[in-house]
């Protein structure tokens, strides 16, 4: 029996007619923060550009990180097989040429580009590829937590001792440029998941030197590369590469001479953590930087009136959410996920803190993807509902809860997360609720707390899609038991395993429509915002595409200094 493959078709054929070109570039040192110079040759700038995040990096090693901070300086060293066309969240090949699927949708070859070097001067080939599929598949111990590799669960399941299905089956070397990947099953989103900076293809001989595959669990903040593998010497194909890392200073890298491809535009490119929104404003206005990631909504208007100044926008393709852990007693009743909603105003956090750059949530994906449904359950402010909520569920008032936030960290959904708590709390305190407030850092700790279900009954986080598919969010979320939301619902789980499944696109739409009226029904957690990011820029920098599923899909390398 054939399986219908109408929407990878275009994907495939994307993938096999596409060919990119080789460039050549020059050298040129400048030291950090001088800006731009013109090199020679090749057309290229030269010169060094900072940029400013608004966290450290967690690790550089995509297979055990889940934030953007991290995946953004991945994305610079480390390429994925299958890329995405800049700009959109449309296929592209990476290391890979071209690809196909035989006619069951679980048997996948890949073609390698040839001649592609690893930084340390290891070469490319099937053997190395497959070396770091096996390496994900056989992770073990501490690997295995959801803090460690959430995505690779998220993506393909389980590991090699079964205990749980895995959709990855096998890697084949076929010859030195031929990769086959078997899965288990077939699947709808398997093409668009490999373009995920969390698959990035590593030197097989530097992982196994730096002590990649050494880690442990601390109890509250998750898991932690123990190895210099992820700090000291990550190891890719990219058009950079990595020099060093002073963490809460700088992470530094220079243009790869010996790329494959176009050439980095920039001899040096460095990253620095400035939390503050303010001061990132003010080292860009000063030069101190080049450019920074998520300006404040208030922010946009002044870099707009500096002509030395601009801004670029990055589409809304994200969701803000309150996590309901319902591990965490009495969560666990509907009635008080319901007075949450209820007492949780986020009509005025989004009117007052997005300067009209966000719409309120309705569901946990935007509206822009297939399968979202319009008419699913919606909850309004409502103190007076939520008090009568949290009588039904016999609970005693005020009730009492955890309710975490992240600092030293800016995200497109939640610009000042800090301000959105309080904002929150305040609304909570009028509805029945007592809100004890606690906070963490976002590197090293948040994260891995909210992925590991330490983060309290409530917590405040979010998402920005990796690529232009529903399974990436709720797919992501809900699609198998998560220590995050803490909750085993086989009607959401099934739903969104067909719809994973489903090759024809109007059956699967219809399916992820009824698992977004099943989650808000269920309520796991209350989205409460979409809102289109800005980056600022100094004027005299060009070649900047912003992509619309966030860091994980920019490069640096077109990027020069006029």
């Amino acid at each position: 029996m054939k399986f219908k493959w109408q929407r990878l078709l275009l994907l495939l054929v994307v993938g096999m007619l596409a060919v990119a070109a080789a460039g050549c570039g020059g050298d040129d040192n400048n030291a950090a923060g001088t800006g731009g110079t013109t090199g020679e040759g090749s057309g290229q700038a030269g010169g060094t550009l900072v940029f400013a995040g608004a966290a450290d990096p967690v690790a550089l090693d995509g297979a055990v990180v889940s934030d953007g901070e991290s995946l953004r300086v991945i994305t610079q060293i480390f390429e994925t097989l299958v890329a995405l066309k800049p700009g959109t969240t449309e296929p592209e090949p990476g290391l890979a040429e071209s690809w196909s699927a035989d006619d069951t949708g679980k048997v996948w070859t890949f073609k390698i580009r040839e001649g592609v070097k690893f930084h340390d001067g290891e070469t490319l080939d099937a053997k190395a590829v497959c070396f770091n599929f096996d390496r994900w598949y056989n992770f073990k111990g501490p690997f295995q937590e959801q803090s460690a590799t959430y995505y690779w669960q998220t993506v393909f399941g389980g590991f090699s001792d079964k205990k749980t299905p895995s959709l990855y089956k096998s890697c084949e070397a076929k010859d030195d440029h031929t990769v086959v990947i078997n899965l288990t099953k077939p699947s709808a989103s398997f093409l668009g998941a490999l373009a995920l900076s969390n698959f990035t293809i590593a030197s097989p001989e530097a992982l196994k030197k730096y002590g990649a595959d050494k880690g442990s669990v601390d109890e509250e903040t998750g898991f932690k590369p123990t190895g210099t593998y992820g700090t000291q010497h990550p190891t890719g194909t990219g058009p950079f590469k990595f020099v060093s890392w002073t963490r809460g200073d700088r992470l530094v890298m220079e243009r790869n001479d010996d790329y494959w491809g176009d050439k980095a535009k920039l001899d040096r490119l460095i990253f620095r953590p400035i939390s503050d929104n303010a001061a990132r404003l003010q080292a860009l206005q000063s030069g101190e930087i080049q450019g920074y990631d998520l300006v404040e909504p208030q922010d946009i208007k002044t870099i707009e009136g500096d002509d030395s100044l601009q801004i670029l926008d990055r589409p809304a393709f994200n969701v803000g959410y309150v996590t309901i852990n319902q591990k965490v007693p009495p969560f666990d009743k509907i009635e008080v996920r319901q007075a949450v909603a209820a007492g949780l105003d986020r009509d005025a956090v989004v009117k007052n803190f997005y300067a009209g750059r966000g719409e309120v949530a309705k569901a946990f994906m935007p509206p822009s993807l297939e399968g979202y449904a319009d008419d699913v359950q919606t909850y309004t402010y409502d103190p007076a509902k939520a008090k009568s909520l949290l009588q039904k569920a016999g609970v005693q008032m005020p009730l009492k809860v955890d309710f975490w936030y992240p600092t030293d960290v800016s995200r497109p959904y939640m610009p000042d997360p800090k301000r959105n708590f309080e904002a929150f709390a305040a609304s909570l305190n009028k509805s029945g609720f007592k809100v004890v407030p606690h906070s963490a850092p976002w590197s090293p700790d948040y994260v891995g707390r909210v992925d590991g279900g330490k983060a309290g009954g409530l917590n405040l986080i979010g998402w920005t899609g990796d690529y232009g598919d529903p399974d990436n969010f709720i797919g992501t979320f809900f699609q198998q038991p998560t220590d995050q939301f803490g909750f085993q619902n086989e009607e959401i789980f099934n739903t969104l395993n067909k719809a994973e499944r489903e090759t024809d696109a109007a059956k699967r739409t219809e399916l992820y429509q009824e698992a977004n009226r099943e989650i808000m029904k269920f309520l796991p957690g209350l989205p409460y915002v979409h809102a289109k990011a800005a980056l600022g820029f100094q004027s005299r920098v060009t070649g900047y595409v912003p992509s619309p599923v966030g860091v994980g899909g920019e490069s640096f390398a077109p990027v020069s200094i006029g």
